[in-house]
């Protein structure tokens, strides 16, 4: 009698069993079909959605990466064009130097591009930005303040000439002083000899779903002008959803692949800058607020900035407006004679 008992419950419970097996297999199946689309920056579906995210691009990644942030100083003279690295850099804020030229403040998280310049020396303002991301700041030198400013504040500081030379190396190939490269394996290798944390107060960023349809106005085609000397421009490509990058007028190539340089989000900022002294050295505001523009999958959308939380980010009515997951580039313009005289887009 106990053995039938046993073989009825037992074939109960595999009755119930392959029930439950069922219902997850439906419950499987609808989350699959129910998932977002999650693109690479590239416009590729990954073969399976990762439940890690890059922190400064919002893409998705094999595992957590709680590397800190490692930010170069890449010139932008017209004899360091083409430069390397430019298209792997998660973050990319471009600025104004003395001799009207803009520099270019790289930062890297999520990849560690193996040739990164040339590279050149440092601002105050670079240093603010830089600290916000709790980055390993790699330069050659700098000006007179920000080197005082480096040296009596806790930053991690990699400088070619005073700090870390080991990092660095010449390309013959090119003339002193936009022959200067580094590495990101390097930087980190001597940050950890110097000392230094590894593991920064990584910023946190607000990003959309992929799917999710941008407001404003028609921006597909935008030019901005630092100066006579200096020139930047960004044309819609709707086959890879992100902005083609030119300089002067041309596109702006990496050197080691040859590929033009892509970006998913484009932030066009005013801030108030003011000249110190007789060699042009300027002083730039990083905290706002001030106004711009985010540029998103052809839309242009008319925003107030502000650095909070170590960032410049966008808002729109006090709310921060959301990044597309992938690349991000920052520039930052005059005030005077006025926003429009330095920014257009169409």
């Amino acid at each position: 009698m106990r053995k039938k008992v046993w073989a009825a419950s037992l074939l109960a419970l595999s009755l119930s069993f392959t029930s439950a097996c069922g219902l997850l297999d439906k419950l499987e199946n609808k989350r699959q079909q129910n998932m977002p689309n999650i693109e690479t920056a590239t416009g590729a579906v990954p073969e399976s959605v990762s439940k890690y995210v890059a922190p400064l691009t919002g893409l998705p990644v094999e595992s957590e990466n709680k590397d800190r942030v490692v930010m170069v100083m890449v010139n932008n003279h017209s004899k360091a064009r083409p430069q390397s690295g430019l298209d792997q850099a998660d973050m990319v804020y471009e600025m104004l130097e003395e001799g009207l030229i803009t520099r270019f403040m790289a930062f890297y998280q999520s990849k560690s591009p193996k040739v990164v310049g040339p590279v050149r020396s440092i601002r105050p303002y670079n240093i603010e930005i830089g600290q916000g991301f709790d980055a390993i700041m790699s330069h050659a030198g700098g000006s007179v303040a920000a080197l005082s400013m480096l040296r009596s504040g806790d930053y991690a500081d990699m400088d070619e000439i005073y700090t870390y030379p080991k990092a660095y190396w010449r390309d013959k190939s090119r003339k002193a002083p936009h022959n200067l490269y580094t590495n990101i394996e390097k930087l980190r290798k001597g940050a950890e000899e110097k000392g230094y944390n590894l593991g920064g107060d990584i910023p946190v960023f607000l990003f959309k779903k992929e799917d999710e349809s941008v407001e404003g106005e028609p921006g597909t085609k935008i030019s901005i002008r630092y100066s006579k000397r200096n020139t930047a421009g960004y044309e819609y490509d709707p086959a890879t959803k992100q902005y083609k990058r030119f300089t002067a007028g041309k596109p702006h190539l990496d050197k080691e692949t040859g590929k033009q340089l892509l970006v998913t989000n484009v932030l066009v900022i005013a801030a108030h800058h003011r000249v110190l002294d007789g060699e042009g050295r300027l002083e730039i505001d990083t905290e706002g607020p001030g106004e711009g523009y985010l540029f998103q999958r052809g839309k242009a959308l008319k925003i107030t900035w502000e650095r909070k939380d170590g960032a410049i980010r966008a808002y729109q009515n006090g709310v921060e407006v959301p990044l597309y997951p992938g690349t991000t580039w920052v520039n930052v313009v005059p005030t005077t004679p006025s926003f429009s005289e330095h920014m257009t887009f169409e």
